[in-house]
């Protein structure tokens, strides 16, 4: 059972790891604060702004604005290994979807989205709009298809 559990871990940092390397443009080891929100994302946890405040400051060297793989690697194994920040359930996400397309289109313009995500509830940044924009958007219709992201959205939070 330990050799299980073991094994276990090291996928997770090796998961952590690619997922940390993949925002250390320098290679050195290290990423802008600022990226950790989307890495901590890219591994199936989402964090409410305060939660991920708090993880921010247990692995920022000294409010430097950086992060060093050395600390976040144990912090972040601990988030994974005890599921904490789950995605949300697909049902709720598409019950959100279907409450935004009023016109049951299947799809969101991005302009849409932008207007919903920035002006209601926990509002995200312009920037967090461009990354996610980037990444969800059909770039020849300029439209979501949630239905066809939720794979991305909702990720298998087990290993």
């Amino acid at each position: 059972m330990a050799e299980n559990n073991q094994a276990s871990v090291s996928d997770i940092h090796k998961k952590i790891t690619a997922a940390f390397e993949a925002f250390d443009y320098e290679s050195n080891n290290t990423v802008d604060v600022r990226e950790i929100d989307t890495i901590i994302c890219s591994l199936g946890c989402f964090p409410s702004q305060t939660d991920l405040h708090e993880l921010i400051a247990k692995v920022e060297e000294d409010q430097s604005g950086y992060v060093h793989l050395e600390k976040f690697l144990p912090v972040m194994t601990k988030v994974l290994m005890e599921q904490k920040f789950p995605p949300i359930p697909e049902d709720r996400l598409l019950q959100a979807f279907l409450v935004l397309d009023k016109e049951n289109k299947g799809y969101l313009e991005a302009e849409e989205l932008t207007k919903y995500m920035t002006q209601e509830g926990e509002p995200f940044t312009q920037e967090e709009m461009d990354e996610m924009l980037i990444a969800l958007t059909d770039h020849v219709s300029n439209r979501i298809y949630y239905k066809e992201i939720f794979s991305q959205l909702t990720l298998d939070v087990n290993m």
